[in-house]
């Protein structure tokens, strides 16, 4: 009996080890990634890397890790052409099936699927911000961007004919969608500028627009986008995803 006691104590205390070493090895495996994740994506701030999953030692072992959080605070995407930038705020993407180099150089996701947000100030970026002349003496430029509810995103106009600015911006209720790769933007209805008739095409010229968003981490894509309180929120996907190397 005495035997048995002494044989479950060492186990206990084997055990405990184990799990201190696992806990060790995970810390230090999650610096090491966020160090070489910053490295490849050339990020201004470390990442957050969170690896999931228990034995963490046996996942090595294997040469595939189950499940990885990456969380980056501030990414700067390509823009489409021009070297133009666009700031993606708190990309949170989880990565599975994470298969790595014997020496840890290289790793790359089976799938990857997650979620950010483009703030609206970030977006107007890309809309007709400066006076664009939509008829004859009359000239328009977009001068804001917000939530309009139920998935739309309100766009403000302002307006100047004949020389006089009207006194009150114009807005009008906008449906957002992605397609491939590209944020577009699409006015439901045609805003009204002091009464002035103008071709549908000129007023779309400016309260219409899109953004082609590109070199997202590990070459994943975007997947769809909704209006939000903040901005516009998009879900992002991708397949064999490079995580370093």
């Amino acid at each position: 009996m005495r035997a048995l006691r002494i044989l479950l104590i060492f186990v206990v205390i084997l055990g405990g080890l184990f799990v201190i070493a696992d806990r060790v090895a995970v810390n230090f495996a999650e610096g090491e990634a966020a160090d070489r994740l910053r490295t490849t994506e050339n990020l201004a701030a470390t990442p957050d890397v969170s690896i999931k999953g228990f034995p963490f030692l046996t996942q090595v072992a294997g040469g595939s890790l189950d499940d990885i959080e990456v969380g980056i605070k501030d990414y700067e995407a390509t823009a489409g052409n021009g070297g133009q930038k666009i700031r993606i705020d708190d990309l949170q993407a989880d990565m599975k099936g994470v298969e790595f180099s014997g020496d840890y150089s290289s790793a790359t996701a089976t799938s990857a699927t997650g979620t950010a947000t483009i703030t609206y100030d970030e977006l107007l970026k890309t809309a007709k911000s400066e006076p664009t002349q939509v008829a004859p003496g009359v000239t328009a430029n977009v001068v804001g961007l917000s939530d309009g509810g139920n998935g739309k995103i309100k766009v403000t106009v302002e307006a100047t004919v004949l020389g006089t600015k009207l006194p009150e911006p114009v807005s009008v209720l906008s449906s957002v969608k992605v397609d491939d790769g590209t944020v577009r933007v699409h006015a439901d209805g045609l805003p009204k500028f002091g009464g002035v008739d103008i071709a549908e095409d000129r007023v779309r010229a400016i309260t219409d627009f899109q953004q082609k968003i590109d070199g997202l981490p590990g070459g994943i894509k975007l997947d769809t986008v909704q209006a939000a309180p903040n901005g516009v929120e998009i879900t992002v996907k991708g397949s064999d995803v490079r995580l370093a190397g």
